[in-house]
């Protein structure tokens, strides 16, 4: 059987609205299946209400062998028949559908709200078609283990530390979880509601503040997406200057997820060393902008502020200063038996399930999986200084940590290579009005992982719809599988090696 049509762009690569093929559902689900199964995977699949009762489900698949981006769309009403059966990848984007649209996926093995319950709870399925939600994360019915002496553990959403909300139900039988249940839903801001009809003067802080730890990801992923709408390009050195500042983002937080880490487990010179490196990592961001988290530099066309070469000097200096105190603080977990005897064999993902789960970013490149925007969907300066992808094969937290103190090491050298040898020129390019009646997906890699956003522009050249996947949405189940059979003691270690953005996920 030959797969339906679908239509194929490359990265923030704009198309009309009418040339994205709308499939019988039946052939829909047949395409996303069996593209899955050829080893793409699913970087989004949400739908859009109508106003006739019909919801317009659009998925989009992507192939890292290919840079291709594949389109296709279906129309369903109250039901159609669940994709996840056949693709888990699908799981959490199904349960979001029917939290949004009130449509049912009829199969879907564990359907229920992943942000916030609907009014009406009483409901047979627990919604009422065209009904708004209520603002009531947590309200819904927790998975339980019956057993003789299992008990419940319920964590959250108020935590011991200064940290955002999440509640995290736990099934155990003495020390040794069963099942982790996740519920969040208590960061929701109703983000991508408030962007439809723009872009106005609030869209680009909306986007600096989806996740404040990943500011310049997802302002460049809204910008590279603005500059395809508007068929425009970022000038040389806005490119090079923009990857300088993704990578910095990435350095901050990968060094503070190694003392974290370090912290967790009570190896304090390591978590000491860390605390202090981030500090001056965030410091070097603020003297590229201003801003110690990388607000109001990247901005549709281009940049807003520019480097003087005696800050470039100093930038470099500083860069190796910083690196050579990370390698000695980073020795130091390596080198430390006790250390390495709680990172290894601990929270534990396979590769089968991490590709089964589409887990993205860190938490896949830990799996072994081979996986990063920057090397499959290069934009910008990524087009022509690549990174190599950071792989370890164990999937536990040593893998994860691993992976980042990789990735550190290339993003530095990449820093270095870019400082030295910055372009000439422009820092911006004259902004133009958007296409109308026009989709672009764009996709950067967060420090997180994969960040993806898509917008549709209406008939005046205005966002008629915007989606955001950030990098977390595809890898919370993937924390709760990697401490099933752990001791409830480790929850603490597996969370921070993953250390998923609660705001991200529940926008």
């Amino acid at each position: 059987m030959s797969l339906p049509h679908a239509a194929r762009v490359r990265n923030s690569q704009a198309i009309r609205l009418d040339h994205i093929p709308i499939h019988p559902v039946e052939e829909f689900r047949e395409f996303v299946i069996r593209s899955l199964e050829d080893g793409a995977r699913l970087s989004a699949l949400y739908g859009i209400p109508g106003s006739d009762d019909t919801v317009r489900l659009l998925a989009v698949l992507t192939n890292g062998l290919n840079g291709e981006i594949s389109l296709t769309r279906t129309d369903v009403h109250e039901s159609y028949p669940a994709i996840t059966q056949n693709a888990p990848q699908a799981h959490w984007f199904e349960r979001e559908i029917t939290e949004q649209c009130a449509v049912k996926p009829q199969g879907h093995p564990w359907l229920k709200p992943i942000r916030f319950q609907r009014k009406n709870p009483s409901h047979p399925d627990g919604w009422q078609q065209n009904e708004s939600p209520s603002i009531f994360p947590g309200v819904t019915n927790f998975f339980r283990v019956e057993g003789d002496e299992v008990h419940e553990v319920a964590v959250g959403p108020v935590h011991a530390g200064i940290i955002e909300p999440g509640h995290f139900r736990f099934q155990c039988h003495g020390e040794n979880v069963f099942h982790l249940e996740i519920s969040l839903g208590y960061q929701h801001r109703g983000v991508e509601r408030a962007l439809i009809g723009g872009p106005n003067k609030k869209t680009l802080s909306f986007m600096e503040t989806l996740a404040g730890d990943t500011t310049v990801g997802h302002s460049l992923a809204y910008c590279q997406l603005f500059e395809g709408l508007a068929s425009l390009t970022a000038p040389p050195r806005a490119q090079s200057l923009r990857g300088i500042a993704l990578e910095l983002e990435r350095l901050a937080n990968h060094v503070g997820d190694l003392g974290a880490l370090a912290g967790d487990i009570g190896f304090l010179p390591t978590l000491s060393y860390c605390g202090r490196i981030r500090g001056d990592i965030l410091n070097m961001t603020a003297v590229l902008c201003g801003s110690r988290l990388g607000r109001r530099l990247v901005r549709p066309g281009g940049v807003w502020f520019d480097l003087e070469p005696s800050t470039v000097t100093h930038l470099i200096s500083w860069l190796d200063e910083v690196m050579l105190d990370l390698r000695n603080a980073v020795r130091l977990l390596w080198n430390t038996p006790s250390v390495m005897a709680r990172f290894e064999e601990t929270g534990t993902v396979s590769k089968q399930d991490c590709r089964k789960l589409g887990l993205v970013g860190v938490a896949a490149r830990a799996c072994g999986v081979e996986q990063d925007v920057r090397f499959e969907f290069p934009t910008g300066i990524y087009r022509f200084a690549q990174i190599p992808v950071s792989t370890w094969h164990s999937g536990d937290v040593f893998a994860r940590a691993h992976v980042r103190w990789m990735e550190i090491q290339r993003s530095a050298e990449f820093m270095r290579d870019q400082l030295e040898n910055l372009p000439k020129g422009e820092i911006m390019t004259p902004i133009r009005t958007f296409s109308p009646n026009t989709l672009v997906v764009s996709l950067i890699e967060g420090w997180r992982g994969e960040i993806c956003h898509i917008a549709m522009t209406d008939e005046n050249g205005t966002f008629a719809h915007y989606k955001i996947v950030d990098p977390s949405f595809h890898n919370w189940m993937g924390l709760a599988l990697a401490m099933r059979n752990q001791q409830i003691s480790d929850f603490p270690l597996c969370n921070k090696s993953f250390n998923l953005s609660y705001c991200g996920h529940d926008l």
